[in-house]
């Protein structure tokens, strides 16, 4: 239980430094269901918290239904990771680099926490959940299911918003989910 808290408080600690100094301050989508709400938010104006909160929901009663483990971990990897993303909100606008420096370093910083969490079948969030559990289904490794449900909603994003810096979000969901992929798919050496 103490590495799971451990690799919980790193990965989402990675995940919150990512998205506030390097992704929030340009306003780009990241994927997931962050992303979705994001989105609802541009186009409709709903609250973004609010959002993310009821789109989690048939994810996590999912998960609790066919695998209680993920559901736990993923509840404490949601938690954790929306709680310091809040709590380290001050970093947003720290680093004053030039865009596509700041997706780059936030996407390794973020591919980094997401693969660690998701090697150790931790969820930092609902759509990293069920990615984990398509993958445990079909075989298909996780980052390439995060890939491919991330660029849908970010050129779902792009086709609503029309706006072309959100580009950069398909390179930021590119690193994290070849991070993901990597990390997830290093097979441990026994000595």
């Amino acid at each position: 239980m103490l590495k799971k808290l451990a690799v919980i408080g790193f990965g989402s600690t990675m995940i919150s430094v990512g998205i506030n100094m390097f992704i929030l301050p340009f306003h780009l989508i990241n994927g997931g269901i962050f992303g979705i709400s994001l989105l609802l938010n541009y186009v409709w104006g709903l609250k973004v918290g609010l959002m993310f909160i009821l789109l989690n929901i048939p994810i996590y009663l999912f998960a609790l239904k066919k695998d209680p483990i993920y559901f736990y971990n993923g509840i404490l990897g949601a938690v954790f990771s929306g709680c310091l993303i809040e709590l380290l909100l001050p970093l947003n606008g720290l680093m004053n680099l030039p865009i596509i420096s700041s997706v780059i370093i936030g996407a390794i910083i973020i591919g980094v926490g997401v693969g660690v969490m998701l090697r150790n079948h931790i969820s930092p969030g609902g759509m990293d959940l069920l990615a984990l559990l398509i993958a445990k289904w079909t075989k298909v490794n996780v980052g390439v299911i995060m890939v491919t449900l991330d660029a849908v909603i970010i050129l779902t994003g792009l086709f609503l918003l029309q706006d072309a810096r959100l580009l950069y979000s398909l390179l930021i969901i590119s690193i994290i989910g070849m991070l993901a992929t990597i990390i997830t798919s290093y097979r441990r050496v026994s000595m």
